[in-house]
């Protein structure tokens, strides 16, 4: 009689269940939008325009270079998208906070809203003082500038109105006012020194009593007339 042959178990198969890989969620396609605009402006903005490639964009996204082609159209169509967005919500945070009666307080609540944006969208502004590479994009700090200034101009004129000043003029000051505060951002985004409420202060202390001691009909007093 043939001997039982004995079996080894541990050369039969595991009955343990093997861990299941688990399976990325894929994402829809404005969510992989969103992605790629949150990594192309952080890279933007660290890096500026000329020092972000395409290849970095999709490796940080954890795509192929196509995906970034198929949403944007390559690496200028992703950062004209950033700029739109980042001057939009610039617009928007200076525009919705003039909400006050007072001219002084207005001015206080416009240098208040640049001054957020700066420490709440650090990497957006950074984006935005950058002159742009592209020529057809959407648009550059200086025609935001200007955006804002438009916005305040009619408040400007009636100040000047009531003053009996030529209300014609409130665009050129307004621009004078606006670009006076965008570039003491400027200057603070780097520095973050005195803090925020003190940087408007002074702004509105050198803004507020320039206006209030405004000449009618100012004039030069050195020897060039023209």
């Amino acid at each position: 009689m043939m001997d039982a042959v004995s079996t080894d178990s541990s050369s039969t198969p595991s009955n343990e269940a093997k861990p299941r890989r688990t399976r990325r969620t894929r994402m829809t396609g404005a969510e992989r939008r969103q992605q790629l605009l949150e990594i192309g402006r952080t890279l933007f903005a660290a890096r500026g325009f000329e020092g972000t490639s395409v290849e970095e964009i999709a490796a940080k996204a954890g795509v192929s270079k196509p995906v970034v082609y198929e949403h944007f159209g390559g690496k200028e169509g992703l950062y004209a998208v950033v700029v739109d967005r980042e001057m939009r919500r610039l617009l928007d945070m200076v525009t919705s906070s003039l909400t006050a009666g007072h001219p002084r307080e207005l001015l206080e609540q416009a240098a208040f809203a640049l001054l957020d944006y700066i420490e709440e969208c650090t990497d957006g502004f950074r984006i935005l003082v950058r002159d742009s590479p592209i020529p057809q994009s959407t648009g550059s700090f200086a025609s935001l500038i200007s955006d804002i200034a438009t916005q305040v101009e009619d408040i400007l004129g009636r100040e000047f109105k009531s003053r009996g000043f030529d209300p014609k003029l409130a665009p050129l000051y307004a621009q004078a006012l606006v670009g006076m505060v965008a570039l003491t951002g400027q200057w603070w985004l780097d520095v973050r020194r005195p803090k925020k409420a003190e940087v408007a202060a002074h702004l509105v202390n050198l803004a507020w009593h320039g206006l209030d001691g405004l000449e009618a009909k100012p004039h030069l007093i050195g020897r060039r007339k023209s």
